[in-house]
């Protein structure tokens, strides 16, 4: 897990070697470990390295291998790099190293650009042609690791965080830093879930997953997906018994977790006490991991809400004996972490655990440099409560906006400065766009399919990233192992509806761990605090909405903001989160990114 950065130029110039430094500092968080730059003709390239895999300085990047004139820089983990080691082996490559950095090289010198369907993993990487010039940027399945894009006069930028960007542009202005009219729309409407390639800036676009674009000296590109998920079970699968689908999930979930523990360093989980999380602790104790350490977080409660789920992960720590930690945090400690953790976003992020994520990083990452996590569980596996509507559905795209949407294009409307709003429903459309593609026929496998390859990444999977590499951890999420959910999308969608969701998760995992925490009403991270502002929280909220840069940028309509001011406890979103919590967040974040009114 790193931090990767770079400029290539296409018209014969050098390249900014002070926007790339900027760049390399700014993610200094993701690689604390070393640090590297290298530059030559008209490209320049910057690592963060933090030491996982080969501890060694034979690991270092930028990694260039001079023999097969190619180089790379990696932010991720190939967990089956020593398999595909062994196999490039056996067509009479030599290695250097114990990396899976190294065996990127190898891969795409033997296979090229097909490379990418070999690795089981999670990756965004840069690689690079030393005789022609060509510059591959890829990133994996599933996009858990991130890659961001800035178009320069004659150039390209990227580098795994958005404000690395920034940062880079702000030396030059070649950054254009306006708001992206479009995105906004999907951040106030479609629950702050930005698709690529689309950020909030104009300037900035994002790699999507599952994508390689290779670039050529010149500065023309070509771009693939290489990589599509697809619902429906074959023909023996359709005589599968509920039983023989939790037998197979549960073998493949059992490879994803053991998969995971590939590291030259010790590797723990972060426990909420929910049935994902627990289900890895119980698998990881099931192959012989003694002593795990397990970490679980909780808040102050707020208008009869509880901030914590202790009594749960508490019980699975005890059952396993793990080393648990338990991290409690009340308002005081809340509230000053709230810059640093907006710091840390690469994009505006609303959900209300992201807090806790950035707190119990923090405290993570004291004990280990590896974590396993239990995201993706409920949109692989068909956990929310906006799936079942959509069994009997008429209309599935207006089932599902009117559950998982925080606005409609009226209210939106309302909210917006009017030179940001157009008469199309940006969001809506998006979402009937993808549910009409083929290859989900359901309508629920339409909706879990859009979750699993939109929402997921750019919401969950992304806070997880974030949070956790802004304290130099690495999050591994088994639920998101590619094989896993390629089974999941086989699944009969009554068969994963059962058992109030995750039917077929739910009934495997009784065979690992107690039904306690299978039975009890589904959990979510809560922090109240930020959902029902009152007092010193609303009072921030305030000043960031009440600021001369808000006021200034005339993004929101003030009508609309003080209509919020009045009872904002009672303007939630259907998911359950704060609306005025959500234009705040975006305003803090503009600010704190030094993003001009």
């Amino acid at each position: 897990m790193c931090g990767i950065c770079g400029e290539i130029r296409f018209d014969n110039s050098p390249p900014t070697i002070t926007a790339l430094a900027t760049m390399n500092a700014i993610q200094a968080s993701r690689g604390p470990d070393a640090t590297g730059i290298l530059a030559f003709n008209h490209f320049a390239i910057g690592h963060r390295r933090l030491k996982i895999i080969d501890l060694s300085e034979h690991a270092q990047q930028p990694m260039v291998d001079n023999t097969l004139g190619l180089g790379v820089v990696f932010n991720g983990c190939i967990y089956n790099y020593q398999e595909l080691k062994t196999q490039l082996q056996q067509h009479g490559y030599q290695f250097f190293s114990t990396s899976d950095t190294e065996v990127i090289l190898k891969a795409y010198h033997h296979w090229g650009s097909d490379c990418v369907k070999h690795f089981n993993g999670m990756f965004a990487f840069a690689l690079w042609e030393r005789d022609s010039g060509r510059l591959i940027l890829a990133r994996d399945r599933l996009g858990i690791k991130p890659l961001y894009l800035a178009e320069l006069p004659n150039g390209l930028r990227f580098a795994s965080t958005l404000p690395a960007l920034v940062a880079a542009g702000n030396i030059d202005n070649t950054i254009d830093t306006g708001i992206d009219p479009i995105a906004l729309h999907y951040y106030m409407n479609f629950h702050a879930v930005v698709p690529a390639p689309y950020t909030i800036l104009k300037g900035i676009r994002k790699l999507p997953p599952a994508t390689i674009r290779i670039i050529e000296p010149n500065g023309h590109s070509t771009e693939h997906q290489y990589w599509e998920l697809t619902f429906g079970c074959s023909k023996t699968e359709a005589t599968w018994s509920y039983q023989d689908w939790q037998e197979r999930t549960l073998e493949t979930l059992r490879l994803a977790v053991k998969r995971r523990l590939v590291a030259d360093v010790s590797v723990g989980v972060l426990l909420s006490g929910g049935v994902d999380s627990s289900l890895i602790v119980g698998l990881l104790a099931e192959a012989g991991q003694h002593g795990l350490n397990t970490f679980s977080v909780g808040f102050e409660a707020a208008q009869g809400e509880l901030g914590d789920e202790f009594a749960y992960s508490d019980l699975i720590a005890k059952h396993f004996a793990t080393e648990h930690h338990k991290i409690f945090v009340d308002s005081k400690r809340l509230l000053p972490a709230l810059a640093q953790c907006v710091d840390a976003m690469s994009e505006p992020m609303v959900s209300h655990d992201v807090i806790g994520f950035y707190l119990l990083s923090q405290e993570v990452a004291r004990y280990v440099k590896v974590v396993q996590s239990g995201q993706g569980a409920d949109e692989v596996f068909a956990g929310y409560h906006w799936y079942p509507p959509l069994l009997d559905t008429t209309d599935p795209v207006a089932t599902y906006a009117k559950v998982f949407c925080d606005r409609d294009h009226a209210e939106f409307s309302q909210a917006i400065h009017p030179e940001l709003v157009s008469a199309i429903d940006h969001s809506r459309d998006f979402i009937a766009q993808h549910f009409a593609k083929p290859g989900a026929e359901h309508a629920v496998d339409k909706a879990l399919r859009l979750d699993t390859t939109i929402m997921l990444i750019d919401d969950p999977v992304k806070r997880v990233d974030n949070t956790t590499m802004a304290h130099g951890l690495e999050a591994r999420v088994p639920f998101l192992d590619h094989e896993l959910i390629e089974l999941a999308a086989r699944i009969p969608a009554p068969f994963k509806l059962a058992a109030s969701g995750k039917g077929v998760l739910k009934e495997a995992a009784r065979r690992v761990i107690p039904s306690t925490v299978i039975d009890r009403p589904k959990g979510y991270f809560p922090v109240p605090a930020l959902k029902y502002l009152q007092g010193a929280y609303l009072d921030f909220v305030h000043d960031i909405l009440d600021s001369t840069e808000a006021r200034q940028r005339l993004l929101f309509q003030r009508p609309y903001i003080e209509k919020l001011y009045i009872g904002p406890s009672t303007h939630i979103t259907p998911l359950q989160g704060s609306k005025l919590w959500q234009l705040a967040v975006l305003e803090y974040w503009l600010q704190r990114h030094h993003i001009p009114a």
